[in-house]
């Protein structure tokens, strides 16, 4: 009998917002520099949140900000400052 498997999606398990900034936390330790992995992680975020809601807090389209947060996207910093503006977040910088 062969075994099926299901893609498996962040998105899914980010229930609380301590799930969202542990997640986010290792994705940025993780990114290799070029910041593709905290997109990355940003649109997982993004999509287990309300995506309009969020576009329009973020003043873009639902499908723009899909595009700009996709594999494929290359969202400006203000897209990103924006994007976690809206998510309730924030940056902090420690050394």
């Amino acid at each position: 009998m062969a075994e099926t498997f299901s893609r498996w999606d962040a998105a899914e398990h980010l229930q609380s917002k301590e799930d969202v900034r542990l997640y986010l936390e290792a994705c940025v330790e993780e990114d290799p520099g070029d910041g593709s992995l905290i997109r990355a992680a940003l649109n997982d975020i993004a999509r287990s949140q309300n995506m309009s809601r969020l576009a329009r807090e973020v003043g873009m389209t639902r499908e723009g900000l899909y595009k700009a947060l996709s594999e494929n996207g290359n969202p400006s910093f203000a897209t990103v400052m924006r994007t976690f503006r809206a998510l309730g977040m924030q940056i902090r910088i420690t050394v």
